[in-house]
């Protein structure tokens, strides 16, 4: 979800006026995938990068989550929708993550989607933690094995990913798992992505021929 600072600084607004417009668009793009019936939707709320932004802004990330996320995570969990996370939510004040693991709780036998929120995450981390629990079991790993000592252990791998922004590259975003994903890259920065945009990607990903490194007959 790229480029809420961007879309602030063009209307000479503080970044935290962008990062409120992309929570926006956030819930309004989860509510529309789930209306799709679409399973399982993945948003990368706050990357280990992210922690290197100046201390002011990371607070008032803090902050605009505390203030959207009880409201938006009640509004899933009326709606059937379970919610998880990936990353490490240690990172984040204790009043938060009360308020995630919470609606984690309340939402494990929900049954109408599954929303993974990537807090404090990267793919690099996630990785080198699946490592280290193998070598902990003393066990080698095959693909199957490595799967389940991911943080996404009881989910498929991705079948797309959206980067919104203009900019090309995953930023250490599902490495592992994005081994056979499609890939959007689209030039709208994240306040600004609408129905529009979103299918307009749907429909595109429709047409694409996924062999997985097979020869179709």
């Amino acid at each position: 979800m790229d480029g809420n600072g961007r879309w602030a600084k063009r209307r000479f607004l503080p970044r935290k006026a962008g990062h409120r417009e992309g929570v926006k668009t956030m819930r309004a793009t989860v509510d529309e995938c789930f209306a799709l019936k679409i399973p399982y939707v993945t948003v990368y709320a706050f990357s280990t990068e992210n922690r290197n932004r100046p201390t002011e802004e990371v607070n008032a990330l803090f902050a605009l989550m505390e203030e959207y996320f009880n409201e938006f995570l009640a509004d899933m969990l009326q709606k059937n929708v379970r919610v998880v996370t990936m990353g490490d939510l240690s990172y984040f004040p204790q009043s938060l993550r009360t308020i995630i693991e919470e609606a984690k709780q309340k939402s494990k036998a929900c049954s109408g989607g599954t929303l993974n929120i990537a807090l404090n995450y990267g793919a690099r981390n996630e990785i080198l933690r699946a490592v280290n629990k193998a070598v902990q079991e003393g066990k080698a790993v095959d693909e199957e094995r490595f799967a389940r000592l991911l943080y996404t252990v009881d989910m498929p791998d991705p079948d797309l990913i959206v980067r919104t922004g203009g900019e090309s590259r995953l930023s250490n975003f599902m490495l592992y798992q994005s081994a056979y994903s499609e890939l959007f890259f689209v030039k709208t920065l994240w306040p600004a992505f609408g129905k529009k945009q979103l299918y307009e990607v749907l429909h595109e990903y429709a047409a694409r021929d996924r062999r997985f490194g097979k020869v179709k007959s």
